[in-house]
This record gives C-alpha cells, structure tokens and sequence, in this order.
C-alpha cells in the first residue's frame, strides 16, 4: 500500500507555476538568450536602480554574518517614509511572504477567507494551505464586487484579501469605495490590502491607505519592493498594520527572512524617487503604445493600473478556450515570453508586462505573427 504523507488539502494543491524565465526558453526552443524579449512576470523593465546596486556592493562584505533580523535601518527608513512606529512594520521574503503569513495568523482550519475571482493565485493557495474555506466571489468586469464580498462574509470568515490594482486584470478600486468597504467590514475580521502596484497609479488615482491603518485595526496593507522598485530578485516585501497584527505575523516570520543585501538595496531604492518615477512613466508610455496597438488589432482588452495588460486573443469564436495556450506557444516560438492565464479561468487572455519600447515592438511584432499562425 502506497503511503500518503499530509493532510489531503495540501495534496490537492496545484503548486503556483511561474512565469518562464528566459533561460528555459532558450533551450526548449533553441533560441539566443540575448534576443528573448520577457514579459510574463510583472517586472520592472528598467531592472534594478544604480542606487540599490551600489548599496549592494557596500554591503557584500557583511556577508559572512546574518542579516539584521529585525532589520532596524530598514524599518526606520520605511517609518520615516510612511509616518508609522516602527513596530507597525513587518518585513517579509517579498508580499507573497506577507501574504502567507496573514492567513496563517488569522484564520483557522475551517474557517473561511474572502477573495474575488480572478484575482492574484497566492490567495486561493494560501487559503488551500491552511484547510481553509474558500469564499470566492463573482468578479465584475474583471474587478472586486465589494458589495457581493462584504455579502459573502460569514461567521468563520477571518480575513478577505483585496488587491487594488487587482493582478492579474489590472483593475482598479476607487479609493473612496475602498474605504467605505474596509469600514463595514466586522472587525474580527482582517482585511489584507495587496497593493504591489500602487506605485504605478496615476496622481488622481492615489489614495492613503496608510491613514485607513491608524483608524482600522483590522487592516493589514502589503507592498512590495518586486515592481517598480526594480528588485524581483531580491525578494523583498512589507506589511503595515497596527501592533497587535505586526505582532501575530512577527511570532511566524522566520527568523533572518529578509537578506542583507535585500535590506541594504530596498533602503537605497526607497529613497530612489527620480528611479520610481522614472519607472512610472515609461509604463504609462508603453501602456499607451500596447492598447493603442490593441485597439488597432481589433483585439479585446481590460483597462489596467498596473505594470502589464490583459489581452484576449481568441478570435471570434467565444467557445475557444485553447486561443490562449495557442497564441502563447507562437509567441514562444519568436523568443516572446508572457503569461497564459488559464489557469485564472482565463483561457482566452494573456497578461502582458510593460515593458522597453524596443521590447513592446518586439511583442507587438511577434503577436501578429502568432495571431495569424494560431
């Protein structure tokens, strides 16, 4: 007889696929490396700063010891920055850290988490990993329905995770509404607040989320240095929230979670602002370039506030739920990496990041050429 290690929900877990890295295309294709144009994984294309480079290369001769496990410079620097004390503050290995952390302090086995569908897959993993309930809500318009979340809200419930911008649609919550929500939410209940992107919005778009912390004690915000800091590999990412969540996440971190050099580079690229909003405006520039070309296309898209775009690339037939995988595979044939999102329940789309202009005409380029060969 066949041994079964583990309880039977983390079996049926489908790990999280990532985005392919450039490498594995090269070989499964035999393409150049150097002409493989990536834009599947949300990442800044300007790479990382100089600033957080040299940061690093000061601090590689600390290597030899552990990292500063309550990460003090850090933490100041991110008080400073968000007027917070620096015990609101939890550091974790990127927001995915942050994320799994929240679940596992807040909720239970059998209990429920509240989520929207089409939203971020950690969220459904880290609600799978617990033997958690999942309460997914139907999306409109690719984007959270607050009012049908605050309705699925039941006696177990424990913890909803919003995302604003939402990946991987690129939807956005207007900050008004979102408060308004965090605010009817019970209080036993933790509201995790995703904010990856925000650093991508427009000016008019900006709200203060860290205002809604010192009012709401049951609001977690998550950020990350991943995206438009320029510092993926890293894995670098922060919670803020008042002490008595801080707390509960700071008896599950793991000891020594964030790096050296991922301190040393995050402090570099926090004070990085002409870096940030270098970032901000090449995005809005490719932005502009990819659904204009979309639209030219005839091609389906979904308004996004993030880094990158949803396409979809099925032709008229409604029932093709293979167009996704298809044009994709053609994509990857050209040296073109994106994302497939069937596995959102999106079969019919691909997530494209925003990338060079050089790097935006190649995909352009390229997906013409899959379109008609898919």
């Amino acid at each position: 007889m066949t041994t079964q290690f583990g309880p039977s929900y983390v079996r049926a877990i489908a790990p999280y696929v990532a985005g392919k890295p450039i490498s594995e295309v090269a070989r499964e294709f035999g393409l150049d490396e150097a002409r493989i144009v990536k834009l599947a994984s949300n990442e800044n294309p300007l790479g990382m700063p100089e600033s957080a480079q040299r940061a690093i290369a000061q601090a590689a001769s600390e290597l030899g010891r552990y990292p500063d496990s309550n990460a003090f410079e850090l933490k100041a620097a991110l008080a400073a920055r968000y007027d917070v004390p620096p015990e609101w503050i939890t550091l974790g290995n990127g927001s995915n850290d942050i994320l799994e952390m929240a679940a596992h302090a807040c909720v239970e086995r059998g209990q429920s988490i509240v989520y929207s569908q089409y939203s971020f897959a950690v969220y459904a993993l880290a609600t799978q990993g617990l033997g958690a309930r999942h309460l997914v809500t139907p999306a409109v318009k690719y984007g959270h329905d607050l009012d049908a979340m605050l309705a699925a809200i039941a006696d177990d419930t424990r913890l909803i995770f919003v995302a604003n911008p939402n990946n991987p649609t690129g939807t956005f919550i207007d900050g008004a509404a979102l408060e308004a929500f965090i605010a009817k939410v019970p209080r036993h209940v933790v509201v995790v607040l995703d904010e990856a992107y925000t650093e991508y919005l427009a000016a008019d778009k900006r709200y203060d989320s860290i205002a809604w912390v010192r009012r709401y004690p049951n609001l977690l915000v998550s950020r990350t240095f991943s995206k438009a800091y320029g510092l993926a590999g890293l894995r670098i990412g922060f919670a803020i929230a008042q002490p008595e969540l801080t707390d509960l996440l700071n008896r599950l971190r793991q000891p020594f979670n964030v790096s050296t050099l991922a301190q040393a580079a995050a402090i570099a690229a926090l004070g990085d602002t002409a870096f940030l909003e270098k970032s901000a405006e090449l995005n809005a520039a490719g932005y502009r370039t990819l659904t204009a070309a979309f639209e030219r296309m005839g091609l389906e898209y979904v308004p996004s506030d993030g880094n990158f775009v949803l396409v979809r690339v099925a032709k008229d037939d409604k029932a093709d739920d293979a167009a996704g995988e298809r044009v994709n595979l053609e994509l990857l044939k050209q040296g073109v990496i994106v994302r497939p999102v069937g596995g959102y329940g999106l079969p019919q789309w691909l997530r494209v990041t925003i990338g060079l202009p050089a790097e935006n005409a190649a995909f352009l380029a390229a997906l013409e050429r899959a379109l008609a060969a898919a």
